[in-house]
């Protein structure tokens, strides 16, 4: 009998919350509490399915602060489509959401019309994309699982994880409980020892660079746009608009580089950019402490496994990893959730949440997805990190081509959508 187990960590204290659950046999066992995590359970208990999620700190109270958090996303019609199916979007405060209406990309040449434009009002929509803060996105999502009847929660680690033939995976835990489920969702992040424990390999490439993030008070009003630049040197500069005349910065920058970011002061932050952007946001004054992530790109082979017998699917980072200048990866996984949901949701009455035909249309359906994302994403970074005088020359006509084909941009905008534009 084949037999697949993995470790996970050191042991964590379990707490009151956890003790109480008697019920140790689920439909689904979401492992991994970030926004992913915590969308896929919620939408897996809203098809009334029981589910157990389970994760370190999973249940750990999310406080608001009147300045704004660190890490931003912009996300995309089809996220708040989703965010709506599962009744998050309405529970958000709107007041710590900003809608993006333009977005305007610069060349390294400093030329006029070395420049993309994306329009809303050309896209014959309200909005290209909303920016918003992942606590303001977690607090929301916690509250919502809190009131649903077929979801409990487990704040502990998961030391091994057994797949047998014919029989439901079985979970032991840190805090001495036992679980079951029908199906695993691996939503445990960009090293998931889930992803290893099955033996799905991965494509890696490290960038060798960091992003470093921060937030800034400008003296221009943003217009509801949001910028980026592409840099002589190869760097990727963004600035995202937010509410009450603020930006949040995502700079993709050489690691040594990066490390120089985040010891400057506030007076050297107000120096530090260049015209370009001093002409589209004016003053810039930083409201926040800088910090920093390693930029790789990651492609799951599979995103079910074991191969012999698939129990488990891969989610968000466990099962793909992009550069941010498209902006995409919460997106992304997002839109893994989305599919996952549409699956159970109009599966055959015969059909166990572990079938399969069920996690195989899973897995084809985000391929193609996936897959194209990953590549544009990525060609995207290596055009605009060549140095020679022909390749940059090249992408800045580029720039100014695509700017001028109201075809080709309405397709680029309808993949930064996620979602099909009409009319």
């Amino acid at each position: 009998m084949r037999l697949i187990r993995y470790h996970l960590g050191m042991r964590s204290q379990s707490t009151a919350n956890s003790a109480q659950h008697t019920n140790t046999q689920f439909d689904f066992a979401v492992v991994g509490g970030g926004i992913v995590g915590k969308a896929s359970a919620l939408a897996m208990a809203q098809l009334g399915y029981s589910v157990i999620q389970i994760a370190p700190d999973l249940l750990q109270t999310i406080t608001l602060v009147p300045s704004f958090g660190q890490r931003i996303y912009a996300l995309s019609p089809s996220t708040k489509h989703l965010l709506s199916e599962l009744n998050i979007w309405d529970g958000l405060d709107q007041t710590r959401i900003q809608a993006v209406r333009d977005m305007r990309i610069y060349g390294d040449r400093g030329q006029k019309h070395d420049q993309l434009h994306f329009s809303a009002f050309e896209a014959g929509r309200p909005e290209l994309a909303w920016i918003a803060e992942s606590d303001l996105i977690e607090a929301t999502l916690t509250q919502a699982m809190r009131f649903s009847k077929n979801l409990h929660s487990i704040e502990a680690s998961v030391d091994e994880v057994r797949f047998e033939p014919n029989t439901s995976p079985t979970l032991s835990l840190s805090n001495g409980q036992t679980i079951q489920a029908r199906l695993v969702i691996a939503a445990d992040g960009a090293n998931s020892p889930l992803r290893q424990s099955v033996g799905i390999e991965i494509d890696q490439h490290s960038y060798d660079q960091h992003a470093v993030v921060a937030n800034f008070t400008c003296s221009i009003a943003h217009r509801e746009t949001a910028y980026q630049w592409f840099l002589p040197n190869g760097d990727i500069l963004a600035m995202l608009p937010l509410p009450h005349q603020q930006v949040s910065m995502v700079w993709s920058t050489q690691n040594e580089h990066a490390k120089h970011l985040l010891q400057l002061d506030t007076k050297a932050w107000s120096n530090l950019f260049g015209q370009e952007v001093h002409d589209q946001l004016g003053e810039l004054q930083l409201q926040s402490i800088p910090a920093s992530f390693p930029l790789r790109r990651i492609k799951a082979h599979r995103l079910i496994g074991p191969d012999y017998d698939p129990k488990l699917i891969l989610v968000g980072d466990s099962a793909h990893v992009m550069h941010p200048l498209a902006g995409q990866g919460l997106n992304l996984g997002l839109r893994d959730v989305a599919s996952l949901l549409d699956i159970m949701k109009h599966k055959e009455s015969y059909r166990e949440v572990d079938d399969r035909i069920l996690l195989r249309r899973y897995e084809r359906e985000r391929e193609g997805d996936t897959s194209s994302l990953l590549w544009l994403t990525d060609r995207l970074k290596k055009l605009f990190a060549a140095q020679s005088p022909i390749e940059k020359g090249l992408r800045n006509w580029g720039l100014g081509m695509v700017n001028r084909s109201h075809i080709i941009k309405r397709q680029l905008i309808e993949r930064a959508l996620g979602e099909q534009l009409h009319g």
